[in-house]
């Protein structure tokens, strides 16, 4: 992919900002991503169910549920970190 250089004209305010903010080697970088998730159509509500019909009947997807809930089940508390350990 080629890249070119655009200027374009923003606020001082935010100008001054962005240079504070995000560092100058970061800067290109940071732009393109932005633009990128602007310019990035957004799904449709039927998109949207068309991608999750599509994961729950992927049986790459069905094994790494079962993978997973064979996981949960090795006897460890499903969240130990919320009792603190008794001294």
């Amino acid at each position: 992919m080629g890249m070119r250089q655009v200027t374009f004209e923003i606020p001082d305010e935010l100008a001054d900002r962005f240079d504070r903010e995000v560092p100058a080697a970061e800067q290109s970088n940071e732009m393109t991503n932005l633009l990128r998730r602007r310019l990035t159509p957004e799904l449709t509500d039927e998109q949207w169910a068309a991608a999750i019909d599509a994961l729950n009947t992927d049986p790459d997807i069905a094994l790494l549920e079962r993978q997973m809930d064979a996981l949960s089940g090795d006897g460890l508390d499903e969240y130990p970190w919320d009792e603190p350990a008794s001294r």
